[in-house]
């Protein structure tokens, strides 16, 4: 028996054939998109990145950043795979927020740790070409005695190639080119001011020129001796610009030989090698500025070995994990007393007391730290005035800074204890009423319920956040600068080290207020050490969380 096709047909098709998709629509499946509009805000977002990318690249590429570079162009490819293929739905949503990782967390920390490994700071922040550069641009010098010309600055329409006219004292002229001077008279000039014409080959530049080749008009300069045919003792001189009407004959004393990568100074025969980013010559004498490079794990050894850094640094890591355990427990326990009492559905007004005690957490700390920095003014302060005392609460030197250091202490606590108000609150709130309830029923007292029933519930819900409280006291840089600015100092240490500095501001003040300069290396050291011993105690703190949250 023959067998019917009963399916309804779609209308205007024959047979019942599906409709043929549009050119738009398959090119919309093609790519991801499920309707035209959405491959029209697919592809303009798609070109908006690559166009920023196309931007950052341009910037990025004459200043030979290859690190950023090889991230943009990575991150830039993954997005344009992702987004304009149909199997990569995950990734549309993964790949965004691993970017950012990479970009806003990871690579700080791995910039800062390569910064570490290097001699980074005052004197060596530029690139071996650029101090290279400096030295001998800065070894060219005009003696006294120089003969000193008239200059107009000259192009060659040609090439665009730059010279000068130079017209010495006693009335001679010569042309001026990279490749060195040359005599003219009269007859080799034709025309007058601005319509001269030189050898037939230049012309003076016109003022809309001179402005736009201002700086490469400034550095032209003129060769008068060749360097390799100069005899010892002889200086290599040169015209250079001084004004764009005025130019001097100059000397250049360092030259650098390229082959064997050394400095050589051309009048007394010196030779300057590099070491660790320096140019030093046998007896010791340095060059400056040098440039950056990598000086392996120096940094990390002078943190350990010197007895300059090693002394004070001992001290400051030891302030700085009491600092951080203290300022914990003492917020903590605060904070966990107020949340307790405000718990109690007896207290009156508790939305109104809630809401002002998270007020100094609300606050920006370095505005609060900067108003008890005045409210604990030995000479002025209210506190002081107020009980007619002379307490010097941020300067004291007694007991190793006993003083100072509990007032860091104190104003941490006013700025902490709300943030530990607001989770232990909603901690408590979480806390089922029957398990309390279950407890009294055996027979426990209220601290005996605390104690075995809410406490280790409420750990294992803030401890993780406990944690997090103390990585971020272990650099709570803003309380301890802006308060006492790590004072009050040390006595008889050579670096810049106070009784109240934790590890992120003394390597601040390394990096800052050195006898050295500027030491970002240094600094970076130290901060990579940091992030270590935080990453350690948080490892070692969310290891206890587990197993408390087990033995629940």
């Amino acid at each position: 028996m023959p067998s019917h096709d009963t399916r309804p047909r779609a209308p205007g098709t024959a047979g019942g054939a599906p409709p043929r998709a549009s050119y738009a629509d398959r090119l919309g499946a093609r790519v991801g998109s499920g309707s035209l509009l959405g491959l029209i805000a697919k592809l303009t977002f798609l070109g908006v990145i690559n166009a920023t990318a196309l931007y950052v690249l341009i910037s990025l590429v004459p200043e030979r950043a290859w690190t950023p570079i090889a991230v943009v162009v990575i991150a830039t490819l993954a997005l344009d795979v992702v987004y304009l293929s149909k199997r990569t739905l995950p990734l549309k949503f993964l790949i965004p927020g691993t970017i950012a990782l990479l970009i806003f967390q990871v690579y700080p920390v791995l910039y800062t740790a390569y910064i570490g490994f290097t001699n980074y700071g005052t004197g060596n922040v530029l690139t071996r070409e650029q101090a290279i550069d400096r030295l001998v641009s800065d070894s060219i010098t005009v003696p006294p005695e120089s003969t000193r010309y008239q200059s107009v600055p000259l192009v060659d329409d040609a090439d665009g190639s730059l010279a000068l006219l130079l017209t010495d004292p006693d009335g001679q002229q010569f042309l001026g080119t990279e490749d060195g001077l040359t005599e003219v008279t009269d007859a080799d000039i034709a025309g007058e001011g601005m319509d001269r014409v030189v050898l037939e080959r230049y012309r003076p530049l016109t003022l809309g020129e001179a402005q736009l080749r201002e700086q490469e008009v400034l550095e032209f300069s003129v060769p008068v001796t060749d360097p390799d045919a100069l005899e010892p003792g002889e200086d290599a001189a040169a015209i250079s610009v001084q004004t764009f009407s005025t130019a001097a004959a100059a000397v250049q004393r360092l030259e650098y030989d390229a082959e064997r990568g050394v400095l050589i100074d051309l009048v007394d025969g010196t030779v300057y090698t590099a070491v660790e980013g320096t140019f030093t010559a046998e007896d010791g004498t340095q060059l400056r500025p040098g440039y950056r490079t990598l000086i392996g794990f120096g940094n990390y050894e002078r943190v350990l070995t010197s007895a300059a850094i090693r002394g004070p640094f001992l001290r400051v890591f030891l302030w700085t994990f009491a600092f951080a355990v203290l300022s914990v427990v003492s917020t903590f326990v605060l904070g966990l007393g107020l949340a307790l009492a405000l718990n109690d559905p007896r207290m009156k007004l508790r939305r109104v007391t809630r809401s002002l005690l998270i007020i100094p957490y609300a606050l920006p700390s370095f505005m609060t730290a900067l108003i008890w920095q005045g409210l604990l003014n030995t000479s002025f302060g209210p506190i002081n005035r107020m009980f007619n005392l002379s307490v010097p609460w941020l300067t004291s030197q007694a007991f190793a800074g006993a003083l100072p250091k509990f007032s860091v202490l104190l104003v941490n606590l006013w700025l902490g204890f709300g943030y530990m108000f607001l989770i232990t609150t909603g901690a408590l709130q979480a806390i089922p009423a029957d398990v309390k309830e279950a407890a009294f029923v055996d027979g426990a007292s209220g601290w005996q319920a605390f104690q075995k029933v809410t406490l280790p519930l409420l750990l294992v819900a803030v401890g993780p956040l406990l944690i997090a409280s103390f990585a971020f006291n272990f650099n709570n840089f803003n309380v301890v600068y802006l308060l006492t600015g790590g004072g009050p100092p040390i006595q008889g240490t050579p670096t810049p080290a106070g009784h109240t500095d934790i590890l992120i501001s003394y390597s601040y003040r390394l990096a800052f207020e050195g006898g050295r300069g500027q030491d970002f290396g240094l600094a970076a050291a130290v901060s990579s050490i940091i992030f270590l011993l935080v990453a350690v105690f948080s490892w070692i703190g969310f290891t206890r969380t587990a197993t408390l949250e087990e033995i629940n």
